[in-house]
């Protein structure tokens, strides 16, 4: 990627300090950076640990790191030293928002908790994405996304839905919780426009993700007395799965009435609607295993283009089971140019995705490379007013004792 472009999106001009690692902060600092923001990645004089989450071309460039820092400028700093402190709260003096992944009690312990850094900038959102609610017996205790998926009840519904606990084959608390976070910043500076005051955002994982396991499978005991069990039926039954075909698999989603005769008249089987267990939305749901197990016998007999030619013509939703490298060749992302093959300065050509969002006005863009460990260091502390010699002072390596 050749020299930067100006920014163009809604966060133009807008500066955001990010002292986060691994996925939830990076994640959610790469949104704001599609979005215009200047993001200011401080990074550990060893950097983000995800920089060597492999696979990956060079050292310190992996590709997990690779997607999830572009738009961002990296400066390395040790925070455990007064003159790396100094740095940051220099930095915060200039920036809109700081974003950061440890725990509070860790901020404080560096000198840049919230009072810390809101006295040299009382405008600045200090927003940070952590395991617990400060407010429970569980602020202190640390937290990953495998601990998180296990506390929010995802590996026991994997129990019940396919035989033993399993987390989500991706790190999805941290994920969803990144895009808690950005969605908290955004609102946060929102109010800062309309009110000039700052503030602190509290982001917590655990809280966060029960907010969409709990919004699904609280089910019967979201009400008191209890109205059933907890679980919602459908997502936990052991047929709900990609439905195998004489040669692969499709993926059919029947909801409504509409869809269902639409479906029962391509195979010859409209008089099911007048079966009890078919008739209505409700009473599927409570039949849901002879449902989605009617379905698997069915869609076995034929061929999966057989099944997509057939139900398409019909309006019925189904789409074909995609593995990752079919993805690479599908011809919808083809067509809009989701991938995107760019030359990154130190990686070679990789493979770049597209903003998932698209925009009128004001178009997301992507701008920058995700950086080499300090590639930025010098250029953002002499804007940030630090003259040759403190920043030859905070280059020195900390000695050892």
């Amino acid at each position: 990627m050749s020299a930067p472009a100006a920014a163009s999106g809604p966060l133009a001009g807008m500066r955001i300090l990010d002292l986060s690692t691994l996925i939830v902060g990076p994640y959610a600092t790469q949104i704001l950076g599609d979005y215009g923001a200047d993001i200011i990645k401080v990074e550990a004089p060893d950097g983000d640990i995800m920089r060597n989450s492999g696979p990956g071309r060079g050292a310190g460039m992996g590709h997990m790191f690779l997607h999830a820092n572009r738009n961002k400028r990296s400066v390395v700093l040790d925070l455990k030293r007064e003159e790396g402190r100094q740095a940051v709260l220099a930095l915060a003096r200039g920036a809109d928002a700081l974003i950061y992944n440890l725990r509070p009690a860790a901020m404080d312990r560096l000198g840049l908790g919230h009072d810390a850094v809101a006295a040299v900038n009382p405008g600045i959102v200090y927003a940070g994405a952590f395991g617990f609610s400060q407010r429970g017996p569980y602020a202190d205790r640390p937290a990953y996304d495998d601990l998180i998926q296990g506390m929010a009840g995802i590996a026991s519904l994997s129990a019940i839905a396919a035989g033993e606990p399993r987390y989500a084959p991706l790190v999805l608390a941290d994920r969803v919780v990144a895009l808690q976070l950005a969605n908290a910043v955004l609102g946060a500076l929102l109010h800062r426009a309309r009110t000039g005051r700052g503030q602190r955002v509290d982001v917590p994982m655990f809280e966060g993700l029960l907010e969409l396991v709990l919004g699904e499978h609280l089910a019967g005991l979201a009400f008191r007395p209890a109205e059933g069990p907890f679980g919602h039926a459908r997502s936990l039954s052991r047929e709900r799965r990609p439905f195998r075909t004489a040669d692969g698999h499709v993926c059919l989603l029947l909801y409504n009435d509409a869809q269902w005769r639409r479906f029962l008249g391509c195979i010859g089987r409209s008089e099911l609607m007048e079966d009890a267990r078919f008739a209505t939305y409700a009473e599927r749901m409570r039949h849901v295993d002879v449902v989605y197990g009617f379905l698997a016998e069915t869609l076995a007999a034929r061929s999966t283009e057989e099944w997509l030619a057939l139900l398409a013509e019909a309006d019925v939703p189904v789409a074909r089971m995609a593995a990752i490298p079919d993805l690479l060749e599908d011809e919808h992302l083809r067509a809009i140019g989701y991938f995107r093959e760019m030359e990154h300065p130190s990686e070679g050509a990789i493979l770049g995705l597209a903003v998932p969002s698209e925009w009128s006005d004001s178009p997301p863009s992507i701008r920058r490379h995700a950086p080499q460990l300090g590639e930025h260091t010098e250029e953002v502390l002499r804007e940030a007013g630090l003259d040759a010699e403190a920043i030859a002072r905070l280059s020195k390596p900390t000695e050892k004792t």
